[in-house]
């Protein structure tokens, strides 16, 4: 099974860009509509405007709220060196919610919001945590 989480963004280029930056990959699809990034064999990440909604599922789906900027969603990415990954984020453009710190589950994470109110999570696990 493969897995696409696709994030509706006010602005496809400037979110695209963003991810970019924040991922360390370029896209491997990048066309109106749709940016995508393979962050493994079985994940992809998309984003696409969210007037593109509308246009995909017609009325059926009201848009988001204009300047709408509360967190939508999380994207928990668990990698070897968190503190260079969450300190990227913000280095790009990301706003900070909670800096790199030991979490009750075992992992070390820092969490930071992207533009469109997407909430990105940094995590490693932590020495002793398994």
């Amino acid at each position: 099974m493969r897995t696409h989480f696709i994030l509706y963004v006010s602005d496809q280029k400037t979110s695209a860009k963003f991810y970019s930056c924040v991922l360390g990959l370029e896209p491997s699809l990048d066309v109106p509509g749709m940016t995508e990034f393979h962050l493994s064999e079985t994940c992809v990440l998309g984003v696409m405007p969210a007037s593109g909604v509308t246009r995909l599922l017609g009325e059926t789906l009201p848009p988001p709220p204009a300047g709408d900027h509360a967190a939508k969603a999380e994207l928990y990415f668990v990698v070897e060196d968190a503190g260079a990954f969450h300190a990227r984020a913000l280095a790009c453009g990301a706003r900070e919610l909670s800096p790199l710190a030991r979490r009750d589950w075992g992992h070390e994470a820092g969490y930071s919001l992207d533009r469109d109110g997407h909430v990105l999570a940094f995590a490693q696990i932590a020495e002793g945590g398994g």
